[in-house]
């Protein structure tokens, strides 16, 4: 042990890999929620909110609940991830994912489709698909893992910003959480290992501590083209990755494009005593116009 000690004292590039991959790691662990047994994001009086605004065009505003399960664990399903819409032309939509333990193994996606009172399957999706119409993709949101990137620490920095917010909406979207502003926070930089990738790399911004990740830009032929922003709040538990977040906020600097999903701080509920049927094909089934 000592001796592999000694030799990585000789190998800095190593050792600033292994440092950066270890906070990629803590990014994924804080934005799966990996620090509590569930978490319920809103529910059917307190819906959470989405509200899509191209740059040409008529508004998209849906409401939502999300409940996820990271401590299902039945069969070879490690946890399970319940979205139901509650609004707008997807209104009592329900889409059940299944995460697995072996983590090789492709997530996959159960939906309910209330029109024609069926479950539809659908394999996992490619991680540049965007999400219910917004500009999160579910490699944001669900499917970009710490080994789909080459990652490398960038030092420390003055975050110098308050995070985004939509101006001039017409739902009652969270002002721009200011926070965070003159913190010092690290640098990630993260390049895919996909060739041809949509994004040729992309820069976070984390806490040192809690490894949330307050901003992730990312660049294509050396121009930024994409900002997500996440306003992070922290659980209070004893491990200091456990964070949940307020608003989500995005951009499309390409088309001018933007996205925001939010909740009311008390909508957020983790560590309940929920049984496991929630997260069930049958709780699809009883979803209704």
């Amino acid at each position: 042990m000592k001796q592999l000690l000694a030799v990585l004292l000789f190998l800095p590039g190593l050792v600033q890999g292994s440092e950066a991959l270890e906070v990629a790691r803590d990014i994924y662990f804080v934005n799966h929620f990996f620090a509590v047994d569930n978490i319920r994001y809103g529910d059917k009086q307190h819906p959470m909110q989405l509200l899509n605004r191209p740059a040409q065009g008529k508004a998209r505003h849906l409401k939502l609940e999300r409940h996820l399960n990271n401590r299902y664990d039945k069969g070879d399903i490690r946890a399970r991830d319940l979205v139901i819409f509650r609004s707008g032309s997807l209104r009592s939509t329900g889409i059940l994912v299944d995460i697995y333990k072996d983590e090789h193994r492709p997530l996959s996606f159960a939906i309910w489709l209330p029109a024609l009172r069926k479950i539809r399957r659908h394999a996992e999706p490619d991680q540049a698909d965007v999400w219910g119409g917004s500009v999160f993709t579910y490699g944001d949101i669900y499917l970009r893992k710490p080994s789909d990137e080459r990652h490398e620490l960038l030092g420390e920095v003055t975050f110098t910003d308050c995070l985004g917010s939509i101006e001039g909406a017409t739902a009652p979207v969270p002002a721009p959480w200011c926070d965070v502003k003159g913190r010092q926070l690290l640098k990630l930089r993260s390049y895919p290992r996909k060739a041809g990738w949509w994004y040729d790399w992309r820069d976070q911004y984390v806490d040192p501590v809690s490894r949330a990740d307050y901003r992730s830009e990312y660049f294509r032929d050396g121009k930024k083209i994409k900002i997500i922003d996440k306003a992070w709040k922290s659980m209070g538990l004893t491990d200091p990755r456990g964070q949940f977040w307020l608003y989500w906020y995005g951009k499309d600097l390409r088309t001018g494009s933007q996205g925001m999903a939010w909740i009311a701080e008390d909508s957020v509920l983790w560590n309940q005593s929920v049984s496991a049927g929630l997260w069930s094909l049958a709780t699809l089934r009883r979803l209704s116009r």
